[in-house]
C-alpha cells in the first residue's frame, strides 16, 4: 500500500510564527507572486455572481443525475445526508485539532521519514514549487498507532478508535458515490471489472490527509496549499466552518467552497476522470489562509488497489474513436505524477491524428 501515497502530490518574506518555525526545514520565503504559480494571482468570483459547487442532499429524487452533472460540470460537490454521524464528524475534528495544537517537538515525533509516506510534514507537492505553504499535514496509511503512541502516550487508542470507525464510514461512502456518479453516464458494475458494490470493498484502498492552515498575518501573500488535482477516484473532504478551500473553473476563475455545517465536499480525481473517458473534470483546487481563524480540514483520498489497471470505460468511448487515456495503474499514474505533476494526465493521453 504505501506505493499509493506518492501522491505529489517577491516582496519581503513572511514567516510562520515562531511556535511553527522547526515544522520546516528551509528557509525559503512564503511570500507567493505569480511568478511562483500563474493561477496565484487570478481573483476569486465574487459571492454575487451566484455561481458555486452544487449542494446535493443525498436523500433527494434523482440523485445521481445531479451528481453526475456535477462531475461533468465542476469536477466538485458538496453532500448532505450523506449518512455519517455527525459525532464521527465532531471526533475527527477534534482529533485534528488536538494533533496540531501539540508542542512542535512532539510532533515531530512522529516525523515522515524522507522515504516514508505516513506521519507528519508538509504538503508533498512542495517539491514542485519553489515557495513554501502555509500549512502542516499529517498522513495516515494503514494503522495510525505507532504515531499516535508517540504523540498521544495515553489517549492513542482512542484516537485509533475514532480514525479506524472514519475510514470505514468513508469507505462506504466513496463507493455509494462512484456508482451513483456511473450511473448518471449508464455504466454498470458489468462494464467495470475489477470493482463491484460489494461491502468488504476489498478492491480499494484509501488513505487521509489531516491539514492544519494557521492564521497568517498576510494571507493575501501567501498559500495554504497550492493548486493541484487529486490522483484519487474521489476524494472526501470534511472541512470545519473556517472558509479556504477553492477551486477552479475556466469561465468563473476561482471560486471559494462555503462550508456547509455537516456536510462533505467531494473531489472527481484524475484517475476517474480517466475512467470517464474525460467526461468528469479532475478539478484544480487549493487552499487560502486567512489572519482571523486557522482552518483543519481532513481529505480522505480513494482509490483502487494500486496493481488494477484503470482504462476508459468502452461503452463511453465513441465506436469511431480511440480512448482519451491509455490503461494505467494507480502506481504508474503516480510515478507518472510525481515528475509531471499537474501535466501527468497529459502525458498518458492518447494521441488522435486530425
Amino acid at each position: 500500500m504505501p506505493t499509493m501515497l506518492t501522491d505529489v502530490l517577491r516582496g519581503n518574506p513572511i514567516h510562520l510564527p515562531h511556535s511553527h518555525q522547526p515544522d520546516f526545514a528551509s528557509l525559503m520565503s512564503y511570500t507567493w507572486t505569480c511568478r511562483d504559480d500563474p493561477l496565484f494571482a487570478v481573483a476569486p468570483s465574487p459571492p454575487a455572481a451566484g455561481e458555486n459547487i452544487p449542494l446535493i442532499d443525498l436523500n433527494q429524487s434523482d440523485v445521481a443525475s445531479h451528481i453526475g452533472r456535477a462531475c461533468r460540470t465542476w469536477g466538485a460537490f458538496q453532500i448532505i445526508n450523506h449518512g455519517v454521524p455527525l459525532e464521527l464528524l465532531q471526533g475527527i475534528e477534534l482529533l485534528t485539532g488536538s494533533l496540531f495544537q501539540l508542542p512542535v517537538q512532539r510532533k515531530l515525533k512522529a516525523a515522515r521519514s524522507d522515504t516514508g509516506f505516513s506521519g507528519y510534514g508538509v504538503a508533498r507537492i512542495s517539491s514542485f514549487f519553489s515557495k513554501k505553504m502555509w500549512s502542516e499535514g499529517f498522513t495516515i496509511i494503514g494503522s495510525p498507532l505507532n504515531d499516535f503512541r508517540k504523540l498521544w502516550p495515553q489517549l492513542h487508542y482512542n484516537y485509533c478508535d475514532i480514525v479506524e470507525q472514519y475510514e470505514e464510514q468513508m469507505q462506504k461512502l466513496a463507493s455509494k458515490l462512484m456508482w451513483l456518479s456511473l450511473d448518471s453516464l449508464d455504466v454498470s458494475e458489468e462494464d467495470i471489472k475489477w470493482a463491484s458494490v460489494s461491502s468488504d470493498l476489498n478492491w480499494a484502498q484509501s488513505a487521509l490527509q489531516l491539514n492544519h492552515y494557521p492564521v497568517c498575518p498576510e494571507p493575501d501573500r501567501a498559500m495554504g496549499l497550492a493548486p493541484h488535482t487529486d490522483s484519487t477516484l474521489l476524494t472526501i473532504l470534511y472541512q470545519n466552518n473556517t472558509p479556504g478551500l477553492q477551486v477552479f473553473r475556466d469561465d468563473l476563475g476561482w471560486v471559494t467552497v462555503p462550508p456547509v455545517p455537516g456536510s462533505l465536499v467531494v473531489n472527481v480525481g484524475d484517475l476517474f476522470h480517466i475512467l470517464s473517458n474525460g467526461l468528469f473534470k479532475s478539478v484544480i483546487h487549493r487552499a487560502r489562509v486567512n489572519q482571523i481563524r486557522s482552518r483543519l480540514s481532513v481529505a480522505f483520498l480513494w482509490g483502487p488497489r494500486s496493481d488494477t489497471k484503470i482504462s476508459p470505460v468502452p461503452k463511453l468511448v465513441s465506436p469511431d474513436e480511440s480512448p482519451l487515456y491509455r490503461s494505467v495503474t494507480w502506481t504508474e499514474y503516480l510515478r507518472t505524477k510525481a515528475t509531471h505533476f499537474n501535466k501527468a494526465l497529459s502525458m498518458i493521453r492518447n494521441q488522435r491524428e486530425e
